[in-house]
């Protein structure tokens, strides 16, 4: 799945190849040399083939005027001061990546291959200076390929690699969707291979996180529990304009975004975890797959799910059946799809959540969601019914096994989620409210004592709930 290079970038690229520099006249002033002018001159403006010919004659030479040697400055530090040249070098540099292999195999084998550039991503603070912009496509080109020739890593690599993630990254925090959509070609770029996914993961708050929150946008900023869990018509969140979806997000930058996340998910025992945990995944692909326009998108979102649930089906598999996974899937069956892919993605998914479903009572799906460390509003949590008949096997069985998970889980902080709190306190008020001959229980389990500090919750919904749970417990205290 290959992506055409983002529009911003070939448009900035073609201009200044269009611009004249005076090559003469930084050699009159030492900005570069009369061996480098001729070189340059050698394979400027002149066919694709002549160009590949002259330098797989002389790779040596044109290894070292793009990245120097002991004794010769790259052309990017003698030419510092002419952003002119700089500039055109970049787009060069770049054509001559993407189109001489010989040159690129030369370069990875340099002692200091990215060393040379990697300064030139600090050349502005401005996300819209060209020489950065330049910079890290080339780069992104470069380390993609040398990632992939060099299957173990190298010190070079894994100095490059998180300079220019960051870089990248910064880029995907702007609010500019032609920046955006450069960031995740070049991410995609780049994640080629379990280090690059690897150290991607490392990265993931600065480099995931803001991509999710496009996703969100995506959906039109709704809340997924509210309309998963409780049965809400998922409507239309596209835009009048027929190429965006909701918050404005363009098809093209959500394709590309899932393309990112797609690879990132051939991690899955890696990554699965940690995306339900810090993103509630499960969920926002369910409502994803469901508001998809194309069935490109539609391939990209299965793909993803099935790799996360293949390699999770004890922690994802909970989230999947809350997130009503298989009536999602049920009516994309009722679609005409022709991708064979999707096909076998949407048959292999629906197999797995059939046999997850069939095997779960409605306590074992509550104990799986307790054992995954991440609560959502499922259906067990408000069913009165359910309560009544499970609270005490939940408090006594395997010695409170599931009460202990449950004051782990809140006992953590939760800042990004909050509705974790407000489910937990809802769960302790059941129990008390089914079983207060347990309290004492209950209390040593320290669910007593963690409900009553979140009355002071900042959260609304927290503070409520907390309040429930406390009122059970006082409530029994006062009829002893």
């Amino acid at each position: 799945m290959s992506l055409d290079p983002p529009a911003y970038i070939l448009s900035l690229q073609n201009n200044i190849r269009a611009r004249p520099i005076s090559w003469e006249g930084a050699v009159r002033a030492k900005t570069i040399t009369d061996s480098d002018l001729k070189k340059i001159k050698a394979i400027d403006k002149v066919r694709k083939e002549q160009r590949k010919q002259t330098i797989e004659a002389d790779t040596d030479t044109y290894t070292t005027l793009l990245l120097g040697n002991g004794e010769t400055k790259s052309i990017f530090g003698s030419a510092a001061k002419r952003l002119d040249i700089l500039q055109y070098m970049l787009v060069l540099t770049g054509d001559l990546i993407e189109d001489i292999p010989a040159l690129v195999e030369s370069l990875v084998k340099h002692p200091h291959p990215y060393k040379p550039l990697l300064p030139l991503l600090k050349q502005s603070n401005n996300a819209e200076d060209p020489i950065p912009l330049l910079t890290s496509a080339v780069l992104s080109s470069l380390l993609s390929r040398a990632l992939v020739a060099q299957p173990k890593s190298t010190p070079e690599i894994d100095e490059a690699l998180p300079k220019v993630y960051s870089y990248i990254a910064a880029l995907s925090s702007t609010s500019d969707s032609n920046l955006q959509d450069i960031a995740v070609q070049e991410y995609s770029a780049l994640l080629r291979t379990l280090k690059s996914r690897q150290q991607f993961w490392e990265q993931r708050k600065e480099t995931l996180s803001p991509l999710v929150d496009i996703l969100r946008n995506a959906t039109g900023g709704r809340d997924s529990d509210s309309t998963l869990y409780n049965g809400g018509s998922s409507g239309s969140v596209r835009s009048a304009e027929s190429n965006k979806m909701g918050g404005g997000v363009g098809l093209q930058l959500l394709y590309h975004i899932l393309m990112v996340i797609w690879q990132l998910s051939f991690e899955g025992r890696l990554v699965g975890k940690g995306l339900d945990e810090e993103h509630d995944i499960i969920p926002l692909y369910a409502q994803l797959v469901r508001l998809s326009p194309k069935e490109k998108t539609t391939r990209l979102l299965l793909g993803t799910l099935y790799n996360l649930l293949s390699y999770n089906k004890s922690s994802l598999m909970p989230a999947a059946a809350s997130a009503k996974l298989p009536t999602v899937l049920s009516n994309l069956k009722t679609r005409h799809f022709t991708d064979q892919d999707l096909l076998e993605d949407l048959d292999s998914l629906t197999q797995m959540m059939d046999e997850f479903t069939s095997s779960q009572t409605t306590l074992d799906e509550y104990a799986a969601e307790i054992q995954s460390g991440h609560l959502r509003w499922s259906p067990p949590h408000k069913n009165g019914d359910f309560w009544r008949e499970n609270a005490r096997a939940i408090i006594e069985n395997d010695n409170g096994e599931l009460c202990k998970k449950l004051a782990e889980i809140m006992s953590k902080d939760w800042s990004n989620d909050k509705q974790v709190l407000a489910i937990g306190c809802n769960d302790v008020a059941f129990l008390v409210k089914q079983c207060p001959e347990k309290r004492q229980a209950l209390e040593k389990f320290g669910l007593k004592i963690r409900v009553m500090g979140l009355m002071q919750d900042e959260n609304e919904s927290v503070r409520w709930e907390s309040l429930r749970a406390v009122g059970e417990f006082l409530r029994y205290n006062f009829d002893a």
